[in-house]
């Protein structure tokens, strides 16, 4: 197998916040649900390569001024 030269990044999932599952309530909550989360398939982390952030960087509609500098 070859190397692979893009950098991945992990992050925890929004949906299921690290855990896994998600819980439902249903019926007013009487019944209980407990499903595993399909966005990181049962993980709690989703990997996304470099070069999807840095795309979603350049297509932003923000200017780049100095606002949004930390310092």
């Amino acid at each position: 197998m070859a190397n692979s030269t893009k950098r991945k990044h992990s992050g925890i999932c929004p949906k299921c916040n690290g855990n896994g599952y998600v819980q439902f309530h249903l019926e007013e909550g009487r019944e209980h649900v407990v499903l595993q989360c399909d966005t990181c398939d049962s993980e709690g982390e989703i990997y996304v390569d470099e070069s999807e952030i840095i795309e979603s960087y350049i297509d932003a509609d923000t200017v780049a001024d100095d606002v949004g500098k930390l310092h």
